[in-house]
């Protein structure tokens, strides 16, 4: 295997993919120890790439952007990376890299400008492919000699991600004489489980056994909790008032979390507590793509859909009964 001591990983995007992209990282050690590994990142998703045993420096795009093109080439230049390997496609990198003289520039054949900005590019497509996104992210690893994992459950054990341990306000908001169930309602993109089967979930909730937490922003929140009973004595809001470090902290430090498709859906998976995702079987949403990976990750679904058999929208995750996840939940 030819790979260089420092490499940059550029996935300037966002928090569920960024989570599916840390046993890349881990993959790559795993096959040359020595590799010194810098992520390139959006500020907001930074961290989970800090808090990743496997990353040793973290960059954000946003302050490259700041500092103008010139600085951002001669920062980039000035890492004395051998390569970069473009995971999430960003044309003002990519430009970056190639002005930086950064030695082997690597990304997907099936973006335009990576035919004139990179000089080795993976002939692979993600839409219509078999493999999770994790396993598609280590088709660009291609180039060193290191082969994509037959089975996704081999990447479960190098997310390397390491949640930081809850401070006393977010101590605070836990239950210690109850199962701290995080339920994270909302949806930014794709299909959402739906406010009334959260709602009727946390209605299952034996108040004496299980303490809800509510997350999301403060936008999100301003519209669950029209929905929600977040009156009621056995849950909290954090809605709006958790930084991503200290709403990671919360999810390691709670029993399970139950949600759709989302960034702290894989959060949860990738820290090693109970995760019970909500998926429909449409292609390429379905959970074969997108599932969370992780030591205890529980997916549900509506397996008999014909409208996802047949490649069309459907709101078949609406379908999956509350019951169904209440029988997952740690008792």
């Amino acid at each position: 295997m030819n790979i260089p001591g420092t490499v940059i990983l550029s996935r300037p995007d966002n928090l569920g993919d960024a989570v599916l992209s840390l046993p890349m990282a881990g993959w790559l050690k795993h096959h040359a120890p020595g590799t010194h590994i810098i992520a390139l990142v959006k500020r907001y998703t930074a961290p989970v790439w800090e808090h990743c045993e496997h990353i040793d420096a973290v960059i954000t795009l946003e302050e490259l952007q700041a500092a103008g093109d010139r600085a951002a080439t001669d920062r980039l230049r000035a890492l004395g990376a051998g390569a970069i390997v473009h995971v999430f496609p960003h044309r003002e990198v990519a430009h970056w890299a190639k002005r930086a003289g950064i030695a082997r520039r690597i990304g997907t054949s099936h973006r335009w400008w990576h035919w004139t900005t990179c000089n080795e590019r993976v002939d692979f497509t993600r839409k219509n492919s078999n493999l999770h996104e994790a396993q598609l992210n280590i088709e660009l690893l291609a180039p060193f000699g290191i082969a994509v994992p037959d089975m996704v459950a081999d990447l479960v054990p190098w997310s390397g991600l390491q949640v930081p341990e809850p401070s006393a306000s977010v101590r605070r908001l836990l239950r210690p004489d109850r199962k701290n169930i995080i339920l994270h309602p909302m949806k930014v993109t794709g299909a959402a489980w739906g406010l009334d089967n959260f709602a009727q979930l946390i209605r299952l909730l034996a108040p004496e056994r299980f303490h809800v937490l509510l997350t999301g922003t403060k936008s999100e929140a301003a519209t669950y909790g029209k929905a929600l009973p977040v009156e009621l004595a056995h849950v909290t809001d954090t809605g709006g008032k958790l930084a991503l470090d200290e709403l990671m902290a919360l999810i390691g430090a709670s029993d399970a979390l139950v949600a759709a498709s989302t960034g702290p859906l894989h959060i949860a998976a990738a820290s090693g507590i109970r995760t019970i995702g909500l998926f429909n079987m449409k292609r390429p949403l379905h959970p074969g793509r997108w599932a969370p990976l992780g030591p205890d990750v529980h997916v549900l679904v509506d397996a008999d859909c014909p409208q996802c058999k047949r490649g069309l929208d459907c709101d078949c995750i609406k379908r999956i009964d509350p019951r169904r996840v209440l029988v997952l939940l740690p008792q």
